[in-house]
């Protein structure tokens, strides 16, 4: 899970964790956070490692007390046979799902599916929160390199 005030920018090419591709956006972030406070804060290398690409809020001092959410996690739901749609214009176009999940104390508070049109490298559905949409963004980066 990510910490939900993470905003990611770029890739961590220098991330000290044994399994970078396990990491919950498909790699290592580097970026900024958004907690009120300390918005647009670039957190130290160790935070980012423990905390920004990998934690629960909570863990964090930077993190405000009252949050809706303490994590995002996301997973592909259909990239193949499942996810083939034929539109009115006779393409066909692979559409994948990303499902997200905002948890607060382990438990989901929030939980949807986003949508990108592989053909046409565009998103069809996505995440109202800004800090969301971009981790979804950097997780299907990371899963379409695999």
């Amino acid at each position: 899970m990510a910490c939900p005030y993470f905003m990611p920018v770029s890739k961590l090419e220098n991330g000290n964790w044994p399994h970078p591709g396990r990491l919950p956006l498909g790699c290592g972030w580097s970026g900024h956070c958004t907690a009120s406070g300390h918005e647009g804060e670039i957190p130290a290398q160790d935070v980012l490692e423990a905390f920004c690409n990998l934690g629960y809020a909570s863990s964090c001092g930077w993190a405000p007390a009252q949050r809706a959410w303490d994590a995002v996690r996301f997973a592909v739901a259909a990239p193949a046979e499942s996810g083939v749609t034929k539109r009115p214009s006779s393409d066909t176009t692979r559409i994948l799902r990303l499902l997200y999940a905002c948890e607060r104390d382990h438990r989901p508070v929030e939980r949807g599916e986003l949508e990108f049109d592989l053909s046409r490298a565009t998103w069809l559905r996505q995440h109202g929160d800004a800090r969301v949409q971009k981790m979804a963004e950097c997780f299907l980066d990371s899963y379409l390199k695999k």
